[in-house]
């Protein structure tokens, strides 16, 4: 199976392992049955190619809430298809801070930093329990030059990943805070309801301070705009529940030129 729904946070005992691995053999769900299947494989396979690519997945990993799914300088084998939960992933920055480079959620693929070196370049973190698929790189690699459809959908993954990137540098570049906290809200909601959830309501996984670090902007800077945009009727806000109100107001923040 190839691969931002979110069930509520666990946190984890001290008894309990912080990364559990299941043979597939044990619970398998085939990729064929998976409620994510379109959005994590190519259309119009057949019937044996998806099993196929449902015998790749050998191992399926619970990881607890605040575990690492795999840290900055590990060996890189396999990428990880989000069946459940949020992950965040990050690097250390000069002064010993986490960094945070992204916010993944099921449906998603992370692992993708440790192709070009063969190592991992960040830490993936789960925010949530969580649970993904191993695929080995090495098999993804053989089966799509099998598959061609599997190939061009690898392609596309890649290429997302790159546009995604490509737009946070744009944020950190060039946009005021209310921009940045807009196209993220608004990048949210897209990429939720993409899932079937909600086009006006999400629960905010990350902490405030995460979305400071991962838009360049400092906590009282993030709570400020947060306030603003309640002021302003925008969105309401109780703890982590967003719900937003006026999402034209939103993309008018960050396009006006667009939208006015």
């Amino acid at each position: 199976m190839l691969t931002h729904p979110v069930p509520n946070s666990i946190g984890a005992a001290h008894t309990i392992p912080s990364i559990v691995s299941v043979d597939a053999h044990s619970i398998k769900v085939a990729c064929a049955n998976c409620n994510l299947r379109e959005l994590c494989l190519p259309l119009g396979l057949s019937q044996d190619e998806l099993d196929r690519i449902d015998n790749m997945v050998e191992v399926r990993r619970k990881i607890r809430r605040g575990a690492n799914l795999f840290r900055n300088g590990d060996r890189f084998t396999s990428l990880y298809a989000i069946r459940t939960g949020f992950f965040k992933t990050c690097v250390a920055s000069e002064d010993g801070r986490d960094q945070v480079t992204g916010f993944q959620m099921a449906g998603e693929v992370v692992g993708l930093d440790g192709i070009v070196n063969e190592r991992h370049s960040c830490d993936a973190i789960a925010l949530e329990d969580a649970e993904v698929c191993v695929l080995p790189f090495d098999r993804i690699e053989e089966m799509s030059n099998q598959i061609h459809a599997l190939q061009r959908h690898v392609h596309r993954i890649m290429s997302r990943e790159i546009v995604r990137e490509h737009g946070v540098m744009l944020l950190l570049g060039s946009m005021r805070a209310e921009e940045r906290l807009a196209a993220f809200l608004l990048n949210l909601l897209q990429r939720l309801h993409v899932r079937g959830f909600s086009q006006s309501e999400l629960v905010l996984r990350m902490t405030r301070e995460e979305i400071g670090s991962y838009l360049g902007l400092k906590l009282e800077t993030v709570s400020r705009t947060f306030s603003k945009f309640v002021d302003e009727k925008i969105v309401v806000v109780k703890q982590r529940h967003v719900r937003i109100i006026d999402s034209d107001a939103l993309k008018k923040i960050v396009s006006p030129q667009v939208c006015s």
